[in-house]
């Protein structure tokens, strides 16, 4: 089906553009082994006006079909109530999830699925990863979180990302029993946090068992994150903020997010 014809020049242009990077990305995902068969799913915001809003777009991945199979005219293209616009196939079964995301966190340009064995293995026990790496305070800013156990199909799963990272400096949460959802600028920033939270959650594994882990100190913790997001690089990209609480959440699930 194609439903992109009312929309701006600029708009389809900028979908077919996306349409690329995301199947490019999702080739990440093997490549550094977070998924298998066709387990996963990479999307972007598509911004349709002057800025985020509740009419953008995303483009996701196909259910059910393999990594070898995807190109840029697979990818498949839906508004923010998770409805398809446009594509020959129905939508990752996660679709949802990351509109709900995109919803409610407008910032967010970038939402990342994996099932990768050692972050998985974490949400299994429903258990964060401590920040006891540098890598994860310049990362993550502090421990991994554990999101909600939810069923797949609706909006559940990302009611429980975003109310888990609001207020949080994390762009990785490890849904309980399921698996890690990370979030970003774009795809390719959300790609990288689910390269890395796989990383930290693997080396972290490997320490317990050597032993008793040495947490950082919340006051370093702060600066390496805050050196690694405003020094460290080209100065190419922008900071990541700790996340609002969602709008629609209740007054009392507001406070205790600030």
């Amino acid at each position: 089906m194609s439903g992109l014809q009312g929309h701006p020049a600029r708009v389809r242009d900028e979908v077919a553009r996306v349409r690329e990077v995301v199947a490019r990305l999702h080739a990440e995902l093997p490549r550094w082994e977070l998924v298998v068969w066709t387990a996963g799913n990479v999307s972007q915001r598509v911004v349709v006006g002057d800025a985020p809003g509740p009419a953008d777009l995303l483009v996701i991945k196909p259910s059910g079909v393999t990594y070898d199979e995807l190109t840029a005219d697979s990818m498949v293209v839906c508004d923010l109530d998770g409805t398809l616009v446009d594509g020959d196939r129905a939508p990752s079964s996660d679709t949802a999830a990351h509109a709900y995301v995109y919803r409610h966190l407008p910032h967010v340009g970038g939402v990342v699925h994996t099932h990768s064995t050692y972050a998985t293995a974490w949400a299994a026990r429903g258990e964060p990863v401590p920040c006891v790496l540098t890598m994860m305070a310049d990362e993550f800013g502090g421990p991994i979180p554990v999101g909600p156990f939810a069923l797949i199909g609706d909006d559940s799963i990302g009611r429980g990302i975003v109310e888990t990272l609001s207020g949080s400096r994390s762009r990785a949460v490890l849904m309980r029993n399921h698996g890690p959802f990370t979030i970003g600028r774009d795809a390719r920033d959300a790609v990288k946090a689910a390269v890395m939270v796989e990383e930290v959650a693997r080396t972290v594994h490997l320490a317990r068992q050597l032993g008793e882990l040495v947490p950082i100190a919340p006051d370093d913790v702060d600066r390496l994150y805050a050196r690694y997001q405003h020094v460290y690089g080209q100065g190419d990209s922008a900071p990541v903020e700790p996340l609002p609480a969602p709008a629609d959440a209740p007054l009392e699930d507001q406070e205790s997010t600030r």
